[in-house]
């Protein structure tokens, strides 16, 4: 009696285990490469300013300084994913100065870094990575469903887009409003159905989207209640945040009442027979 009781616990404890480790799967794939990185390698006179970035919506911005202050301002384009510069150390005065390379207001896209720079040259290196993840699936997935109408939004991990689908079973246009974490109305439009499916892209860049926080987007068709529904992307200086997915939630909560059945099965098991 004793066996059988350490083995279903047994068998709950290795569930509960592999469940977890599945929801940890699942939560590490949802996020994409997303960040920056920013290295300084001196030699002589000059030192070459280099770094990359999944951003290419904006300029990024080199700024030199030391405790006397700023002694030099660049502005570097993003294209391709990477930047590069090189600056002239030959006038400054012996100390350290710091580097620093901002892309937007997002802490993940300013970095800095420090070179000593002494008789006018330095050898100093020195680099940051503000990097993170390393899968590409899609992230901050989240589906709502009413009735008739099914809405999914979601997307990569600091992208500036947000993909828009779902299923009805009417024929009549679909009403997608947009609306920012303060209530203002960022977009409205209009999508037609084909084949009882609908899919769309919502470009997130622009000052109306520059307000950090949960994003709303409605979906109507019709008045009915079961054709309206909605759905919420994170948005961080005009870029997708990954959210827990719903589907790990799912599994999670299987796993819950799986364990729950298995340890009220085992408990039966253990009732003594006279």
């Amino acid at each position: 009696m004793n066996s059988r009781r350490y083995t279903m616990t047994s068998l709950s404890i290795v569930f509960l285990a592999l469940t977890i480790m599945s929801v940890s799967a699942i939560g590490q794939n949802a996020y994409a490469a997303a960040g920056m990185s920013l290295s300084a390698d001196c030699s002589g006179s000059s030192c070459d300013i280099s770094g990359t970035t999944d951003r290419n919506d904006q300029d990024v911005t080199v700024v030199v300084s030391s405790s006397n202050g700023i002694h030099i301002v660049d502005q570097l384009s993003a294209s391709g994913g990477s930047f590069s510069t090189t600056i002239n150390v030959s006038n400054l005065d012996d100390g350290t100065y710091k580097i620093a390379a901002n892309q937007g207001s997002s802490s993940k896209y300013s970095l800095n870094v420090s070179v000593d720079v002494s008789g006018g040259s330095s050898d100093s290196s020195d680099s940051q990575t503000s990097i993170v993840g390393a899968a590409s699936e899609e992230a901050s997935a989240v589906v709502a469903a009413a009735g008739g109408l099914t809405l999914s939004a979601g997307g990569i991990e600091g992208s500036t887009t947000i993909d828009v689908s779902g299923t009805t079973d009417r024929n009549g246009d679909i009403t997608l409003k947009v609306t920012a974490p303060n209530g203002n109305v960022v977009s409205v439009s209009q999508i037609s159905p084909s084949g009882g499916s609908f899919m769309t892209t919502i470009e997130t860049g622009g000052a109306l989207w520059s307000q950090d926080g949960m994003y709303t987007i409605s979906a109507y068709q019709g008045t009915a209640s079961n054709y309206q529904t909605s759905a919420e992307v994170e948005i961080v200086d005009g870029h997708v945040i990954p959210e827990f997915g719903t589907i790990a939630v799912m599994i999670l909560a299987v796993a819950i009442v799986s364990i729950i059945i298995v340890t009220g099965r085992s408990k039966l098991g253990l009732v003594q027979r006279y």
